[in-house]
């Protein structure tokens, strides 16, 4: 039992430690998404709020548009559905790497935080998921989303928006830093996120994928070549018992 509770602490742990970089880049991101919120009329603390129960920085932008423009219940709900919409997949994909039994409970707490910064680090690791591990990460990085939120809709107008603008360069600081491990261990990884980039790229320039959101298109190729890869090169489940 003492065994037990000294690997959830250990995996809780480890999680705000692999979750504290991304909760200090989700702080300063938010900052712009919190100048949204107030030209959208929201509070401070209606910011923090909405980001706090809402983790996801295109589908808060979206919402927030549509706030400003005086749009539907509805219509938001549903663009932010869609926006959202690969969140889907990738609580799919998290399903896969859990133990056998996992409560309701924990599948939906955890499902509750899902991002692709948290996803990234989750999946990342070797063997069978740890709720532990996954509680550990958002507990840092949801409350930095939602403070950094609040502040910027505090500030206003008071930065400069280039400034603001410039702090989105640090999502992709983290997203290499969640791609680049794995990659290195693994060349059947490493193909397929340079195939990605490759599709991402020629999606974004063939001329009848134009009119087709980014969101959908991140969606098409998840799907696309997640469903190749899992058919081509599938994952040996003995081996992942041993990892764990």
């Amino acid at each position: 039992m003492n065994t037990l509770s000294d690997t959830t602490l250990s995996s809780f742990r480890q999680g705000m430690r692999d979750g504290t970089p991304i909760g200090m880049g989700y702080f300063a991101v938010s900052f712009s998404l919190g100048i949204t919120a107030r030209a959208a009329g929201l509070t401070p603390f209606q910011g923090f709020l909405a980001s706090l129960l809402c983790n996801a920085s295109a589908g808060e932008y979206a919402a927030f548009s549509l706030i400003a423009v005086n749009a539907t219940y509805l219509e938001v709900a549903v663009i932010t559905l869609i926006a959202n919409a690969r969140y889907l997949l990738m609580s799919c994909a998290m399903s896969q790497r859990m133990r056998p039994g996992i409560p309701f409970y924990h599948r939906l707490f955890m499902a509750f935080d899902i991002t692709d910064e948290l996803f990234g680090i989750a999946i990342g690791r070797p063997g069978y998921l740890s709720p532990a591990y996954t509680y550990g990460a958002m507990l840092v990085a949801a409350p930095c989303w939602a403070f950094g939120t609040a502040i910027g809709a505090l500030a206003g107008s008071i930065l400069p928006l280039r400034l603001v603008s410039a702090f989105s360069v640090a999502l992709y600081g983290m997203f290499l830093a969640i791609i680049i491990p794995p990659a290195r261990r693994d060349r059947v990884i490493a193909g397929l996120i340079l195939l990605c980039f490759a599709c991402s790229f020629l999606a974004s320039c063939l001329p009848f994928l134009a009119s087709v959101s980014s969101g959908t298109k991140t969606i098409l190729l998840t799907v696309i070549i997640s469903a190749a890869a899992a058919i081509l090169f599938p994952i040996n489940n003995k081996t992942k018992e041993k990892s764990s």
